[in-house]
């Protein structure tokens, strides 16, 4: 078996599918963009209040994160490409249906359970996934890459979700949606493969002596649940969920949602603030893809303590930033955007210092659900706080306060007790 790309192999095949998985979770972005640009139309059409419309996105969020630990044990149990195309069609499946909606039941099933497990199936814990089966070296890198590509494809389908939304109806987004997450699954059943071996590698770096990949058997639930179980009993993994929670409290929970409304309560119209959104994402895809290259080069502690303070100044200045001027929510953009995902990779990497790289996948699919539990907390309580106050102030100043104490709290890491969890 030949790990060496140059012999018989113009390009690793790792790069082939790390393309592939980007692609895809490039498409499943649309799928977190869609709700953000959708928020205020949907409740004008149906005379819903700003709580209850984020009440079906908190519900999806909520879903998307508590899929992925089991999704990794899906990736273990029956492949990453049979698993990616059952996301794709979910996806396709429940924003398709959801134009023909007409109740608030409609909704929490459509784009609360079907298309809330299919992205928690294409999630971060999916790039994760890839990097470490994949990929040896350049490992963080990957992981930058992999996670910016959410950030990219905001970049892509905010801007374009926003016009189809103000021309054509809140309708138009879904569909868009719809046809991108379908096309994606036979791209993933010609290109995408499960394993090294599967094309006659090891995987990208791998010098002969890492420890071999076991082959999972058994039921994926329970085995996701007795990692849990074992996971739990260590410190380190409260601090890495905990901050996690924070994280998701202060990004697709508050900001990916909330921003464009909170934008258009200061007069800035929805489609200018959907563009602000979009170039917050081209700088994070900067940002995450730096932070890939730095955890594989530097202390990941201080990486998180630096990412995590800058955050939270940031979402105490954006009240500010939105009633005064454009300069100032341009440096929000700037600042919040380089650092929106950028926790991602060094946490990857903390969580396979911790626990090893065979449990790495699951333990990291359980510290994602905490960060969806946060961003789904923040989605209603952000919706609840402007309903009861009038203001989204509140809730920027609230999470900004989180993002310092989540600084502190990640430094007694131990990255250097490194022993996983036994198997």
């Amino acid at each position: 078996m030949n790990s060496s790309p140059a012999r018989g192999h113009r390009i690793h095949y790792a790069w082939i599918v790390a393309a592939v998985t980007f692609v895809t979770l490039l498409a499943a972005a649309g799928s977190r963009a869609t709700p953000g640009v959708m928020l205020l139309p949907l409740g004008n059409e149906f005379q819903w209040s700003r709580a209850k419309v984020s009440s079906i996105v908190s519900i999806n969020i909520f879903l998307y994160g508590m899929i992925g630990p089991f999704a990794a044990a899906l990736y273990q149990r029956f492949g990453l490409r049979r698993t990616m195309m059952a996301a794709m069609a979910l996806v396709s499946a429940g924003y398709g249906l959801s134009i023909f909606a007409t109740h608030f039941s409609h909704f929490l099933i459509l784009w609360g359970l079907l298309v809330g497990s299919g992205s928690g199936l294409a999630a971060t814990v999916l790039g994760a996934a890839v990097a470490t089966r994949w990929f040896t070296k350049r490992r963080g890198l990957v992981v930058g890459l992999l996670t910016a590509s959410t950030a990219t494809g905001q970049l892509i389908f905010l801007p374009w979700l926003a016009a189809a939304v103000t021309s054509q109806g809140w309708r138009s987004a879904p569909v868009i949606v719809a046809i991108c997450t379908a096309v994606m699954i036979p791209l993933i059943w010609i290109f995408m493969r499960d394993h090294p071996r599967d094309v006659g590698q090891k995987a990208y770096g791998d010098t002969g002596n890492e420890t071999p990949d076991r082959e999972i058997t058994g039921n994926p639930a329970w085995r996701a649940l007795s990692v849990l179980g074992e996971a739990v009993q260590r410190r380190d993994f409260w601090l890495l969920a905990g901050s996690f929670f924070v994280c998701g409290a202060s990004t697709n929970g508050l900001i990916g949602t909330h921003l464009v409304a909170a934008a258009f309560d200061c007069g800035i119209p929805e489609v200018r603030a959907a563009g602000l959104l979009a170039a917050m994402g081209l700088f994070d895809l900067v940002g995450t893809t730096a932070s890939g290259w730095l955890s594989d080069r530097y202390n990941c502690r201080y990486l998180l303590f630096g990412y995590y303070g800058l955050r939270g100044l940031s979402l105490l200045f954006l009240p500010s930033a939105l009633v005064g001027s454009s300069f100032g929510l341009g440096l929000f953009a700037v600042f919040y955007g380089l650092d929106w995902i950028a926790t991602v990779p060094p946490t990857v990497r903390l969580t396979a210092d911790v626990f090893g790289r065979e449990k790495a996948a699951i333990v990291f699919g359980w510290i994602v659900a905490s960060h969806q539990i946060g961003a789904a907390f923040a989605t209603y309580t952000a919706g609840y706080l402007r309903t009861s106050f009038g203001s989204y102030s509140p809730a920027f100043i609230g999470a900004g306060v989180l993002c310092l104490i989540a600084a502190l709290g990640v430094l007694p890491i131990a990255v250097k007790r490194s022993t996983s969890v036994n198997a």
